[in-house]
């Protein structure tokens, strides 16, 4: 089984004649999934979070346009992510200030939308070695360093969002850490998975263009917490309250 078919055959599993909520950032992760998830769904629907003059509401909105799906956008201002850390520290109990920032968008979508299950990109920087810090490493390197990541995010990271999907009653789906894929990725060679500059997660981005999506293949990776915005405007809070980031996120757990 190459990549297409199950990454493919994942998502089908999956949403098959389910609502959906595609967690949507406009770029390469939940671009390829909104297009499989668009075929086997019962019906799709694309959220993005941010700030209106965001990367990720920018380049979601013409994603969407491109691939004829419906898509809102979810304005985040102050109230609404002041608001979305206090539940994201109260439900889950993190105070992680990257963890916090990075997760804004999907627990604004857990709140907000109307379907039971919310699908997007979760796990393909790992598994298809997507962060940066993974440029110029040996084989035996790379692999070590996705195997911890990898063990941080079920450890750390899909915990924090079962909860908070646990809160709103939804649940959250993650098609790149299925085993189909995983057993597919596991087979790849050094040279298929390396980052090579600004060139990463190539085999996903072969699947895009398999897919007929070479608008989708060629996305630049943003990360999440950037792409919104939440993490400059948690900056902002933060420095308006004469506070470091730790300490403002200590004083919204404290109900202040």
């Amino acid at each position: 089984m190459n990549l297409r078919e199950a990454l493919e055959t994942a998502v089908r599993t999956m949403t098959e004649g389910r609502e959906v909520a595609v967690a949507f950032s406009g770029g390469l992760d939940s671009g390829t999934v909104a297009v499989l998830v668009s075929r086997y769904a019962g019906s799709v629907r694309l959220y993005t979070v941010g700030t209106e003059d965001s990367y990720d509401v920018r380049a979601s909105r013409e994603m969407a346009e491109g691939l004829g799906l419906e898509w809102e956008h979810i304005p985040l201002d102050d109230a609404l992510l002041t608001d979305t850390i206090r539940e994201s520290v109260r439900i889950p109990g993190t105070e992680d200030p990257i963890t916090l920032s990075f997760e804004v968008p999907l627990a604004v979508i857990l709140s907000h939308v109307k379907e039971g299950f919310v699908i997007g990109g979760q796990g393909a920087d790992e598994m298809l070695c997507g962060y940066s810090k993974y440029l110029n490493l040996s084989e035996k390197e790379l692999r070590e360093a996705v195997g911890r990541d990898i063990g941080v995010l079920e450890s750390v990271t899909l915990p924090h969002e079962k909860a908070m999907a646990d809160h709103f009653g939804k649940k959250v789906l993650y098609p790149f850490l299925s085993g189909c894929v995983r057993e597919t990725v596991a087979e790849l060679s050094y040279e298929d998975i390396r980052p090579v500059g600004d060139d990463r997660k190539r085999p996903l981005r072969d699947v895009a263009e398999q897919l007929g999506h070479p608008e989708i293949a060629s996305k630049p990776k943003k990360a999440a917490q950037y792409g919104s915005g939440s993490m400059n405007m948690m900056k902002h809070l933060s420095k308006a309250k004469g506070m470091s980031l730790s300490e403002w996120i200590g004083s919204l757990s404290e109900g202040s």
